[in-house]
């Protein structure tokens, strides 16, 4: 929240070149387009609805909201996630879930979506067709 309030453009890029899609990692080469999308999106919204999504994902309580839902879900998430700590989310999510299933990542990214496309739409389109 601080670093969004002190320098927008900043924080837009930072998190991105950095944490978000793991180009802060040894060896992980930074995709620049990559970056500049997720400032472009960053830049598009308004700050003061970004600082409240912020505050909104950050410091809810979701617990009772996971435990009634009631459908199949799956939670995908890495071991390596520098954004949300993979032990105080991902498994604890799952079994919060009535019908949930944990698929986990070794290495990947928060951003994984975006870096490891191939491997997440498969996983994503096996777990619909089962």
């Amino acid at each position: 929240q601080a670093q969004l309030a002190a320098n927008r453009a900043k924080f837009y890029y930072d998190l991105p070149a950095g944490p978000f899609y793991g180009f802060n990692r040894p060896g992980v080469k930074t995709i620049e387009p990559i970056v500049w999308n997720w400032w472009r999106q960053g830049m598009m919204g308004g700050a003061k609805a970004a600082y409240d999504g912020i505050v909104a994902f950050s410091q809810t309580d979701f617990t009772e909201d996971l435990k009634k839902i009631s459908v199949p879900v799956l939670v995908m998430h890495s071991e390596d996630d520098q954004i949300v700590p993979y032990q105080a989310a991902g498994p604890l999510s799952a079994k919060l879930l009535k019908n949930g299933t944990l698929k986990t990542y070794k290495d990947y990214p928060h951003g994984m979506i975006t870096t490891q496309a191939d491997v997440i739409n498969a996983d994503l389109l096996a777990f619909i067709k089962s």
